[in-house]
């Protein structure tokens, strides 16, 4: 595992970023955009390194004596995944679920593209390639990020059907590929090296469809972000959002060659790929949702309403879908699906429910705790207003009392608002209605994924005293997924 130190030198690698609104970004370890996510990723790697840490992060030691990190486990059992799961939600917790795309995720999207690669039989060598790759990544920790390769609104505007692609293959070599386009939105894609880009593309080679791997460094690449969460420049104010913002963005290629050897075929279905990536939004929503709730509990106790009824029944309403997520998540490492070639991820029934059970209850979760602390989430004074010596006394005696002083209770105070009623809450919660394909895809994945259909209709069945048709509802499971939503160009006007 490398030092956070490390990570901070490869990301100077002279790679592109331009930031909108902010403009080109020449170094991504100290523009004020930026800087601030590096430093949290490097507490990332630096934690594996931390004697308080270990027994957390890194599995029981192997025959050799040797402790892989849990982010970067090969899992091939339930054992390995609730190791791994004990990890992604001790640490995606301490920023309150905002930083979804931790280094952990490189290695899951690998495995995905292993998985993929296998069951779509590509050649051997690819195979090999996509597990090098992965162990790789595991020895270095690498960072990888994934975007599904889908087009952007104008590419999806032509009015030529055939040219609605993200990417297009400019011409092949005997040491791969060279590809041109604009790709949609992803995750983290200023602090990462690598890109996985999946077969939402449309991009085919040979007649297979194929996913890529391709350095955000390569010449070519350039990297386009979405504006920075507006926050206030004192960190009391925005505890939050003045640390972890991901800067989602799009990834533009200008002839970038690509080596055979991060070229992989796969299922024109992203269902393998994203096999373990469902896991860790899940994760990454479940410490939103966990975070939430210990704000409610923090603020009952210093808004003195411990005893206040109503108030009680908001907290238990903020329970009910932690602890189905929570179980949710058990339940899918304890009773796990494995790959043909062995590898262990978690029953995605299991994961599609709790899924749903958050996609559900989040914008209540939100609201009610905007409610509990009533006016004085609107009105909590920051510290520059309390050290104020005209405003201090004052202050005091508005927010003070009850075991609290006032900078405390305002500290709580604004950490709630930073939690539910910024920016970076905004950005969140719209950027959740399209990640991983939204309620429908998880609906859809739900769906497919069931396996009772037949079995608990006919157990009804036999109940009736009555001969009855043996019931076959597999076609349920097995019908296609509703298409993404399609963009219909304007009709050309007429002279």
């Amino acid at each position: 595992m490398r030092t956070g130190a490390e990570y901070r030198k490869a990301l100077r690698d002279g790679r592109k970023v331009w930031v909108m609104g902010e403009g080109w970004v020449e170094d991504v370890t100290t523009h004020p955009a930026t800087q601030a996510m590096v430093e949290e990723y490097a507490l990332w790697y630096d934690r594996h390194l931390d004697p308080d840490w270990q027994d957390l992060l890194l599995a029981p030691a192997d025959v050799g004596g040797e402790r892989v990190p849990w982010a970067y486990l090969l899992p091939k059992s339930s054992e390995d995944l609730l190791g791994m799961g004990r990890s992604f939600a001790k640490t995606t917790f301490l920023s309150a679920g905002n930083i979804t795309h931790t280094p952990a995720y490189g290695n899951l999207i690998q495995l995905g593209v292993l998985s993929a690669a296998q069951a779509a039989d590509a050649p051997e060598h690819q195979i090999a390639e996509a597990l090098a790759y992965r162990e790789a990544i595991a020895r270095a920790g690498r960072f990888l990020t994934f975007c599904g390769g889908a087009p952007i609104i104008g590419q999806r505007m032509n009015p030529d059907p055939k040219e609605r692609v993200s990417l297009k293959l400019v011409r092949e070599t005997d040491a791969g590929v060279v590809i041109r386009g604009k790709l949609g939105m992803h995750t983290s894609p200023a602090y990462v090296e690598d890109v996985y880009v999946g077969a939402l593309s449309r991009l085919e080679i040979d007649g297979h469809p194929t996913g890529f791997i391709v350095p955000v460094n390569a010449p070519g690449v350039t990297t386009l972000c979405r504006k920075i969460a507006i926050r206030d420049q004192n960190p009391f104010v925005s505890p939050l959002s003045s640390r972890y913002d991901e800067l989602d963005g799009q990834m533009w290629l200008d002839d970038v060659f690509v080596p055979w050897e991060r070229v992989f075929f796969v299922d024109p279905s992203p269902e393998a790929i994203p096999r373990w990536l469902r896991w860790h939004h899940l994760y990454g929503w479940l410490a939103k949702a966990e975070f939430t709730l210990g704000l409610g509990l923090a603020l009952t106790h210093a808004m003195g309403l411990k005893e206040h009824e109503q108030t009680i029944e908001y907290l238990v309403d903020l329970v009910v879908p932690v602890q189905t997520v929570r179980s949710c998540l058990t339940a899918a490492e304890r009773d796990p699906e494995f790959t043909p070639a062995g590898y262990c991820f978690p029953r995605h029934a299991h994961l599609a429910g709790g899924g749903i059970a958050l996609f559900k209850a989040r914008q209540r979760m939100s609201e009610i705790l905007r409610i509990l602390p009533g006016s004085s989430l609107v009105v909590a004074p920051t510290d520059r207003d309390l050290s104020a010596p005209e405003m201090a006394a004052g202050l005091e005696e508005s927010f003070g009392g009850g075991g609290y002083t006032a900078l405390q209770r305002a500290a709580l105070l604004q950490l709630a608002w930073d939690h539910v009623s910024s920016a970076l809450d905004g950005r969140e919660s719209a950027f959740e209605n399209h990640a991983s394909g939204g309620m429908p895809n998880w609906r859809g994945w739900l769906r497919r994924n069931f396996r009772d259909y037949n079995e608990l209709a006919n157990a009804v069945l036999k109940q009736l005293d009555l001969p009855m048709p043996e019931i076959d509802l597999s076609g349920i499971g097995a019908a296609p997924i509703a298409a993404r939503r399609t963009v219909t160009p304007p009709a050309a006007e007429k002279p």
